[in-house]
């Protein structure tokens, strides 16, 4: 079920980009930020109440009030400056220098979390940092 989820967003990740470069024009890319962000969290929260989960607010730890806020702060970051490349830069450029997060991911995942950096692993990281070039170049 995992890569059913996975390939959903892969989808809606690329709608995101196509649709987010078509409705930027002429919005400052800040101002179109903060409309996505607000319509991110309606939908999160309608689905936190569509299926009952809200009860398990009192039960987070400090630890995971903690990440949950620093992950916010590092996707606000992220999206503000994802809509500004898409504002000033070509989508098909912009997505593929976005998408080297695979890498950096892989690579954080291998030292902070001390998850498994195989072979497999390397060569894939070497492919998507080669295949992001070409395409950019």
């Amino acid at each position: 079920m995992w890569f059913i989820f996975a390939l959903l967003s892969a989808i809606f990740a690329a709608l995101t980009s196509i649709l987010a470069k078509v409705g930027i024009d002429g919005v400052n890319s800040n101002l179109a930020t903060a409309i996505r962000t607000v319509v991110v969290v309606a939908m999160a929260w309608s689905m936190v109440f569509l299926t009952n989960a809200q009860g398990g607010i009192a039960e987070i730890s400090r630890k995971s009030w903690l990440f949950l806020i620093l992950s916010g702060v590092a996707t606000g970051a992220s999206w503000l400056c994802y809509y500004r490349a898409i504002q000033i830069g070509e989508v098909s450029k912009v997505v593929p220098i976005d998408k080297l997060s695979v890498v950096i991911t892989l690579l954080m995942a291998a030292v902070f979390l001390h998850e498994k950096f195989t072979p497999k692993s390397m060569i894939g990281c070497a492919l998507i940092g080669a295949g992001t070039l070409f395409m950019v170049l």
